[in-house]
């Protein structure tokens, strides 16, 4: 089985990012790419954002209006990640 997932390195080992189906101890074969911004950047998303871009709403509208969300962004993430 081949398979290509994004891991992290942090305390000398790599961490995947995503469930990997591996025993304990099984011996597997690693190629380290490093993700530079042009591997992760959506194009195709950017582009679509600079077409239906509105130069008229300021900076200040929209962190007036995210001040309005309730909760904290960063608590979901945390939240999120330890369910999985």
């Amino acid at each position: 089985m081949t398979r290509t997932l994004q891991a992290v390195y942090e305390n000398g080992a790599f961490r995947p990012l995503e469930p990997v189906s591996c025993h304990e101890q099984e011996h597997v074969l690693l190629t380290v790419k490093s993700a530079v911004a042009e591997d992760v950047i959506d194009h195709e998303f950017l582009a679509y954002c600079e077409k239906h871009a509105d130069d008229t709403v300021t900076l200040e509208s929209v962190r007036q209006a995210l001040a309005k969300i309730p909760g904290s962004l960063v608590d979901d993430i945390r939240a999120e990640r330890d369910e999985g």
